[in-house]
């Protein structure tokens, strides 16, 4: 995007008023539009085998570029340079006769129309009466209605037949925001073009080159932040520019960035978001609390929130999703460890229930307490599994069955009086609703004393297998514990109770005392935890790649795998999955989920079987 010949200076020349970004580097050349590739190369074939359509249609969100493509697209029906140029053509390299006038909306032969105002049939009566008479200087009279969509239905139709078929002379070039209110006869008398938004690091680039020429310093992070807030939007994200130029009297640093505009500290956010996955509510709250305190709004922060979550799926799911020149390294290296360690169950209730706590926080009176309860909400479940792996859980006898609270139903009540369960009613007088007691045949006996309820212990949690341990620890939602068990230990000796290990050379120095002091926290019982040399064996996550690699090497020798590659040059196997192994489904024992599991049929039959 480059302001060229009619970009001028920072201050209109003719009345001294300042000039916004928006307006000074506005595109005056196909060459100098962003993002918007396909379409220029259409028209560009168009222009060159003369097949130049009547009609044009754009359309985009606001701030792409609608009107300004108009104006370079009515120069390129209109480019004259005497001696050199006399045709219609995409490529611009100098003024030409009329270039000027048009790109200023001074142009006689190139009328803009506001369809907004505009919009009535005796608008319209007056473009049908002119179309019939040639430009005054131009090759082409040209009219830009802009928001189309504004026009009545008397004015789309009374439109319609000079939009068939004008007269050879005439061009139209209509721009919109809302392409669906735009009948169908009218889209299909047009030639459309759908201009995109912006990737951010193309925006990244672009306001990175008009700080330069403005002579502005501006940091990585602040221009990430602008160009995430514009949505894709060039206008959006100069206007933003021009506020923080404004704002940072001439630097621009990330803090001021983010307190213009509101918005949460990224960093932070990511501490936010592990602080709920580890289920640690006071750290999350106050975690929130402090970014409302620094001026970022609740709402704002959930979505943020959102985003991260976003992100972090993605890259669980999609390969290579982590290369965005709008991530910091250290907010894409964390997101990518969350992607490793987090279940896909997880990430997907968390995002259903930011989407459903951003409305309620939008709507309520009190942003802040209702962004606390959708936190508290979050971090609660964190931790829980969903129904259907409690009841595997409860199947596989890793969780024994909860003890019954009430009498058996086999077991005799002594003779006495018989309750009769109240109904719907409320209490406080003797009609529906209030508990009577009827007398029995013989007198009641008296209650017998209730017997002492001794609390039955929980059994200890004995692991047999160090795999059963990092299980536990992921059960807990210790996400940097459970890595570093996965990435930095090779296990020398494992027992119940006792765990000898090699660490990695990345490994933390206190890796050992943590795992010992969080097990012992957890489990209520002492766990030895001590370090060694000479394992023979590798790390959890060594072993999954070296088995990744085994079954890929195992799967090319297929047959049928081979055929397929054969038959797709350049095709990679990007995983195995072997139907059918319930490997993944063992659990470890956690008596403390054992009430949840309980509950999750209401069959005793299915109980008993369990």
């Amino acid at each position: 995007m480059d302001g060229g010949e009619f970009s001028g200076g920072t201050r209109d020349t003719a009345s001294g008023a300042y000039r916004v970004l928006a307006r000074k580097y506005r595109p005056t050349s196909f060459d100098d539009l962003v993002g918007q590739e396909p379409m220029v190369r259409t028209l560009r074939n168009a222009f060159e085998t003369g097949r130049i359509a009547q009609a044009y249609m754009l359309t985009g969100v606001r701030g792409v570029g609608k009107t300004t493509t108009a104006r370079i697209l009515a120069r390129g029906l209109n480019y004259l340079v005497p001696g050199k140029v006399d045709k219609p053509t995409i490529d611009m390299p100098e003024l030409g006769v009329h270039c000027a006038e048009i790109m200023e909306g001074r142009h006689v032969d190139v009328i803009e129309m506001d369809a907004a105002s505009n919009n009535g049939i005796d608008h319209i009566r007056e473009i049908i009466e002119a179309v019939r008479y040639k430009p005054v200087s131009a090759r082409y009279k040209v009219y830009i209605l802009d928001e189309v969509h504004m026009l009545s239905g008397a004015a789309f139709n009374g439109l319609l037949k000079t939009l068939e078929e004008p007269p050879e002379h005439v061009k139209f070039i209509f721009a919109t925001t809302e392409i669906r209110k735009v009948p169908v006869t009218v889209l299909s008398r047009c030639q459309r073009f759908d201009l995109r938004r912006i990737e951010q690091d193309r925006l990244i680039g672009l306001l990175g080159s008009i700080t330069a020429r403005e002579g502005v310093e501006i940091d990585a992070e602040a221009l990430a932040m602008i160009a995430r807030a514009a949505e894709g939007s060039a206008r959006d994200s100069l206007s933003l520019l021009d506020q923080a130029i404004a704002h940072g009297a001439g630097t621009i640093v990330a803090e001021d960035v983010r307190g213009m505009l509101g918005l949460a500290d990224r960093s932070r956010v990511v501490d936010l978001f592990e602080a709920l996955m580890g289920g640690r509510v006071p750290e999350a709250l106050a975690l929130l609390k402090t970014q409302y305190d620094i001026g970022a709004e609740p709402g704002v922060v959930l979505q943020d929130l959102a985003a991260f979550t976003h992100q972090v799926t993605r890259m669980k799911v999609v390969p290579g999703a982590g290369d965005d020149a709008a991530m910091a390294e250290n907010e894409r290296r964390r997101a990518s460890e969350f992607a490793a360690s987090l279940p896909l169950r997880v990430l997907s209730r968390t995002w259903q229930m930011l989407l459903k706590g951003i409305e309620e926080v939008q709507g309520s009176s009190r942003p802040l307490a209702a962004a606390d309860m959708v936190l508290i909400r979050i971090a609660h479940v964190s931790d829980l599994p969903t129904p259907d792996e409690a009841l595997r859980l409860l199947k596989s006898g890793a969780l024994p069955a909860p003890s019954p609270s009430v009498a058996s139903p086999s077991s005799s009540p002594e003779p006495g009086p018989r309750a009769i369960a109240p109904s719907s009613g409320g209490f406080g007088h003797s009609g529906p609703g209030l508990s009577l007691a009827e007398p029995a045949s013989r007198p009641a006996a008296a209650p017998p004393a209730p017997m002492p309820v001794t609390a039955k212990a929980a059994p200890a949690i004995r692991f047999q297998r160090f795999e059963d341990l990092v299980a536990y620890v992921g059960l807990k939602r210790d996400l940097p514990l459970k890595l570093a068990l996965e990435r930095e230990v090779r296990v020398i000796r494992f027992e119940p109770g006792l765990l000898e290990f090699e660490p990695t050379e990345d490994a933390p120095r206190t890796l050992a005392a943590d795992i010992a002091r969080k097990l012992t926290d957890w489990t209520g019982e002492r766990f030895m935890v001590s370090l060694g040399r000479g394992a023979s064996s590798q790390t959890l996550a060594e072993r999954q790649e070296a088995e990744q690699l085994k079954q890929k090497s195992d799967a090319r020798s297929d047959p049928l795998v081979a055929a397929v590659l054969a038959r797709f040059p350049g095709a990679e196997i990007v995983d195995v999955q072997i139907r059918g192994d319930d490997s993944a489904d063992a659990a470890l024992p956690v008596p403390a989920a054992a009430e949840l599991a309980g509950d999750l049929t209401d069959d005793p039959s299915e109980q008993a079987e369990d």
